[in-house]
């Protein structure tokens, strides 16, 4: 494997520190070039070292690192978001297809996050972080429009309403839309759900989540049946009933 080379931006010592320990000690492949305390001095970094990786503190006095991001015409460097909170921030970077580890830092998540990020095939782009951007800036009771879906050819960008519903098997997930095509995603159904229960998708089986926005009729049995706008039956599991007529109750 490659080195990769690596920015830390933290406001906190400790933090950079922290990080950059835990880095050297489970990730020799990975070269830290740059430990900033600012979103400034981490600009400055970027642009002299033209990093692989750059590990983002969220909340920065003078500066954050969304409008750090925003002063780079083209991004061509990977973002690991680093945060102590804000569940809306962590929707939008969840939304653009961008990776977030929490603080206190956990080591296995860390270096799960690193090892997803050797692993892409295609590298950051200003499409994914325009998106987070529009998103991070959207009126909280607004919602988010659209979604960045990782495939192996890249990403693409689709919006929420365009969604008729998603099918799990197993570590992928298929999104199917309202013009007949299906797109497979390597990611599990329980992660789009964490993502997406916020806006009107609810889980109706252990393979189903679904838009409320494109139910067509619901036929009751057992668990029932929902029959979606492109005729598709989607069985509603015994478990997931209950909750599920809630919403129209």
């Amino acid at each position: 494997m490659k080195d990769i080379k690596a920015v830390i931006i933290d406001d906190e010592q400790d933090g950079r520190s922290v990080l950059n320990t835990l880095i050297t000690k489970n990730c020799s492949w990975i070269k830290v070039v740059a430990l900033c305390d600012s979103a400034s001095s981490g600009q400055k970094a970027i642009e002299s070292f033209k990093p692989d990786l750059v590990f983002l503190d969220i909340e920065m006095p003078f500066g954050n690192g969304f409008s750090m991001l925003e002063k780079f015409t083209t991004i061509d460097f990977e973002v690991i978001f680093v945060t102590a909170y804000s569940h809306y921030a962590i929707k939008a970077i969840k939304f653009s297809a961008l990776d977030y580890i929490m603080k206190p830092i956990d080591e296995k998540e860390l270096v799960a996050a690193i090892n997803k990020f050797s692993q892409q095939t295609s590298k950051m782009n200003n499409e994914r972080v325009s998106l987070f951007m529009k998103n991070i800036k959207t009126d909280v009771s607004g919602g988010f429009k659209q979604i960045a879906l990782p495939t192996r050819e890249g990403y693409i960008f689709v919006s929420l309403d365009d969604i008729i519903r998603c099918e799990g098997d197993g570590n992928y997930t298929a999104f199917i839309f309202l013009n007949g095509e299906k797109v497979l995603v390597s990611k599990t159904l329980k992660e789009f759900e964490s993502t997406l229960s916020d806006f009107n998708f609810v889980r109706v089986h252990k393979s189903h989540l679904i838009n409320l926005k494109h139910v067509k009729k619901y036929i009751r049995g057992e668990g029932g049946t929902v029959f979606m706008v492109d005729n598709s039956e989607i069985e509603v599991s015994r478990r997931n009933k209950e909750d599920f007529l809630k919403l129209f109750s």
